[in-house]
C-alpha cells in the first residue's frame, strides 16, 4: 500500500495526489515496485511529500543535499531531480540490497550522476564530511533511536539557507497518545524525545506539518 496522510481517508489521499503531487511514470514505477515488496513498502514516503520535496529543493537552489535512509530511492529520485545544475545529493543508508531496487529509476530518470551512496552506518559518515557549512538540504528518515545524533551531525554543516527535513514525527499520531504504548513500540518514547529536543533547541527553528506520517521543517535560528 502506498503511503498516505495521516488522517486523510483514501479518495482524499487520491484527490490530493492527483491535483498536485504530480507522479510521472518512472516515480509511479518505483512506487509500484516497492509496493510489491510488501509491509515493508511502509517505508517509502507518500507521493505528495515526494513532490513538496522536490520542490523545495528547487526553491532552495540547493547544491549539496544529504539523505539519511535511502530505501528503496523514491525520496532520492524526488531531492535529485530538484538540484541546482550540477548538484549533488548523498544519500546514507545501511542496505545497498534495498537501495539497489531504486538505481534503474534514478539511471532513466537522468539523475543518478547527480546521486552518491554510502553504505555504511549514517552517523559516521555524516561525522567523517568537513565541518564546513555546506549542506543546503537534508532529509532524515532512518532509525528513529538515531533522530538526535544524525540531527546534531547536520545542523553543525548546515548552510545559511539550509532546511532539514524529519520524517515521521507524528508516527501515527502515538506521539500524541498517552495512552500508546512504548514497551510494544519504543519508537514512540525515541520520536517523542527528539521532538522535544527540537522544539527546546535556541539554535533552531522549526514548523511540523501533516504531511504524510509528518514532516518537520528546522533552519537555522534567526
Amino acid at each position: 500500500m502506498t503511503p498516505k496522510g495521516i488522517g486523510l481517508s483514501a479518495n482524499v489521499q487520491e484527490y490530493l495526489v492527483a491535483h498536485g503531487a504530480g507522479i510521472d511514470p518512472i516515480a509511479q514505477e518505483l512506487i509500484d515496485v516497492t509496493v510489491e515488496l510488501g509491509p515493508i513498502s511502509g517505508m517509502q514516503v507518500a507521493p505528495e511529500q515526494a513532490a513538496f520535496m522536490t520542490m523545495l529543493t528547487r526553491l532552495l537552489d540547493v547544491e549539496f543535499a544529504v539523505e539519511v535512509g535511502t530505501f528503496t530511492g523514491f525520496s532520492a529520485l524526488s531531492i535529485a531531480r530538484g538540484l541546482a545544475p550540477g548538484g549533488r545529493l548523498l544519500c546514507c543508508d545501511m542496505s545497498d540490497e534495498w537501495v539497489s531496487v531504486g538505481r534503474p529509476y534514478w539511471e532513466r530518470a537522468g539523475v543518478a550522476d547527480r546521486i552518491e551512496v554510502v553504505i555504511a552506518p549514517a552517523a559516521e559518515t555524516l561525522a567523517a564530511l568537513p565541518e564546513e557549512p555546506t549542506i543546503d538540504l537534508a532529509f532524515i528518515d532512518a532509525d528513529k533511536r538515531s533522530y538526535k545524533a544524525y540531527y546534531e551531525e547536520i545542523l553543525r554543516r548546515l548552510s545559511p539557507k539550509g532546511v532539514i527535513l524529519v520524517d515521521n514525527v507524528l508516527w501515527g499520531g502515538r506521539v500524541a497518545d498517552p495512552d500508546a504504548d512504548v514497551v510494544e513500540n519504543p519508537d514512540t518514547a525515541n520520536i517523542r524525545e527528539f521532538n522535544d529536543h527540537v522544539v527546546a533547541d535556541p539554535r533552531t527553528a522549526q514548523v511540523m506539518l501533516p504531511i504524510s506520517d509528518g514532516l518537520t521543517l528546522i533552519t537555522l535560528a534567526p
